[in-house]
């Protein structure tokens, strides 16, 4: 598949993006806190054969390179839509992506014609305090990027035997460590989910971090009018363990919400 590779210039680096170029309504994807934008490939071909894609590393992940300045994922997200030009959009939002993409459909709602939103992580949601923090920031402290994925492993895909996960976690663990000292606030969007008026789906599975489920079963019930839908035995990584699932909803989900 050809896509149209571009690095799009921000205060104090850069973001790595792709377009591919093709017919149809644009749909964008915000990859999760865990992984980078190649956790899209599985689902890339069928999304393309109908819409537009674009799709973004976050500074410090995967193809972007590290920040040099005080970023925030929203502000990049920004980067993005601006650089293309897109009035209106259909978003697709993984863990940290579906963060970024419920503040938009808050912050911008005339620009978010559908929402599609992956274990999404929400910014203002009261996360309870883990024995993990401590031993995050001593790896971060320490550089240990291996030792970060490791534990990524063990939070997010539950198993530590797993290259495609093994890879998307690496890639996390170098964000993590560019990001540390540059990265800022996001906008709290948890308590204003029920302004989010564009048409929406939330997928989750039942292996996620019992946490991470309780915030987006509440969000289900905030947000107006959203699916719940729940995948049996997936983890915190749903474009890899249920490709062909995860598309399908996608494509349902916005053909039913053509033109709303």
């Amino acid at each position: 598949m050809i896509m149209n590779e571009v690095l799009i210039p921000v205060e104090g680096g850069h973001i790595w993006a792709d377009d591919s170029g093709t017919d149809g309504p644009v749909v964008v994807l915000l990859h999760p806190g865990v992984g980078d934008s190649r956790i899209w490939e599985p689902i890339l071909p069928r999304l393309t054969a109908r819409y537009r894609v674009i799709r973004y590393d976050v500074r410090g992940y995967g193809r972007s390179p590290k920040p040099a300045a005080a970023f925030t994922y929203y502000g990049d997200f920004l980067s993005v839509v601006e650089h293309f030009g897109l009035d209106r959009v259909r978003l697709v939002g993984c863990s940290m992506g579906g963060g970024v993409a419920s503040t938009f459909a808050v912050e911008q709602p005339q620009r978010v014609e559908s929402l599609v939103l992956l274990c999404p992580g929400f910014p203002g949601f009261d996360w309870p305090e883990d024995d993990t923090d401590a031993e995050m920031e001593a790896l971060i402290k320490a550089a240990d990027v291996n030792g970060l994925a490791l534990l990524g492993m063990r939070l997010w895909a539950r198993s530590e035997e797993d290259l495609p996960a093994w890879r998307q976690l690496q890639s996390a663990a170098a964000g993590w460590l560019a990001e540390a000292e540059f990265l800022g606030e996001e906008p709290p969007v948890f308590d204003r989910l029920g302004e989010v008026s564009a048409p929406t789906v939330l997928m989750v599975g039942d292996l996620d971090l019992s946490a991470l489920i309780d915030s987006n079963v509440q969000a289900s019930e905030r947000i107006p009018g959203c699916r719940l839908v729940w995948m049996p035995g997936v983890d915190h990584l749903p474009p890899l363990r249920e490709p062909g699932w995860v598309a399908d909803t996608i494509v349902k989900h916005f053909e039913g919400t053509q033109g709303s």
